[in-house]
């Protein structure tokens, strides 16, 4: 019916120039008394042929209709050969739409290419500033500076977040699932951060979970350290935070300042910082974001749970059963 009615919005000028037609003809016949009979089978055979030509006009608008929605099911990013026009100004659409399709796909290209500049660029920059990041860990062991460290130890943070997220964007992400030990992998995040811990005199309860779970160690170990990091950033001096298993699911919880209610629904946005990130002003709303995607990748699911003034407990799900779209 939709077509039906697209076909005769379209031919709706002849159809009313026939109508127009048949009407003045009809008042001529009345006019000079002209016998109907006369004129009867003329007007039939008219309408039969108008209704045959009508027929085979819809169907081929009709066939043409269905060949271009079938064309448009299958761009999809490539340039497909139009059907052959029918008159001049379908010839001009045509024109125009391979001259739109070739400026989209040049501007594609040019974006595509701007992009893996700047991801090749701060690939590279990331991993370069490693070494001086290196080199002032080598030269405070010699002359021990406890602040320095914890503001060091931050930008190694930062810069594995860079990674984390170019590596995400990347096509050629790997990752590698095997059983491993989940005590193993929180030890060492947490031994990564012990010099905070210890800066802030946070104390922390470690519950050993005994658990093996199937992942890839290395991303999991990411999620782990920005969850600590966020922890420790947000929790004030002399707070606590706990890590321990619940079943199939590694909890990690703190004392912090907690989260809005409001901000809750968002945290896992990318760029979203919410109340704590505008009073702190140093927040990216980054580091969540990459949580989420990189848990989403390994089939496992991260949901949180927080009152302000009363900390925060993330809930990390290993068990890699299917999750329901929510």
């Amino acid at each position: 019916m939709r077509v039906l009615c697209a076909y005769l919005a379209r031919h709706w000028k002849l159809l009313l120039l026939l109508t127009g037609c048949v009407g003045i003809c009809a008042v001529v016949f009345c006019l000079y008394g002209l016998p109907l009979e006369s004129v009867a089978y003329a007007f039939v055979l008219c309408l039969a042929l108008g209704f045959v030509l009508f027929v085979i006009g819809y169907c081929r608008f009709f066939q043409r209709h269905r060949e271009l929605e079938r064309m448009l099911g299958q761009t999809a990013g490539k340039v497909l050969s139009l059907p052959q026009p029918r008159g001049l100004l379908e010839r001009d659409y045509q024109a125009l739409l391979q001259a739109l399709a070739s400026d989209r796909s040049a501007l594609a290209l040019e974006n595509r290419n701007r992009l893996q500049d700047m991801t090749d660029y701060y690939t590279l920059w990331a991993h370069q500033i490693k070494t001086p990041i290196a080199a002032m860990h080598l030269l405070l062991q010699e002359e021990p500076r406890p602040e320095l460290e914890g503001e060091l130890l931050k930008i190694g943070q930062y810069v594995e977040m860079v990674l984390g997220y170019l590596r995400l964007g990347s096509a050629s992400t790997d990752y590698v699932l095997r059983n491993c030990d989940l005590d193993a992998l929180l030890r060492q995040s947490v031994r990564k951060y012990a010099r905070l811990f210890i800066l802030k005199k946070i104390s922390l309860d470690f519950q050993e979970t005994g658990k093996t779970v199937l992942t890839d160690e290395k991303w999991l170990c990411f999620v782990i350290e920005q969850l600590l990091s966020n922890a420790l950033k947000y929790t004030p001096e002399g707070g606590r935070i706990r890590i321990y298993g619940d079943g199939e699911t590694l909890v990690i919880a703190d004392s912090g300042i907690g989260i809005q209610p409001e901000d809750l629904p968002r945290v896992f946005e990318n760029g979203f910082t919410g109340y704590n990130g505008r009073e702190d002003k140093k927040s990216t709303g980054i580091g969540l974001y990459l949580c989420r995607q990189v848990m989403d990748r390994l089939n496992h699911s991260i949901s949180i749970a927080s009152r302000p003034g009363s900390g925060t407990l993330v809930r990390l799900d290993l068990s890699r059963r299917r999750r329901e779209v929510e």
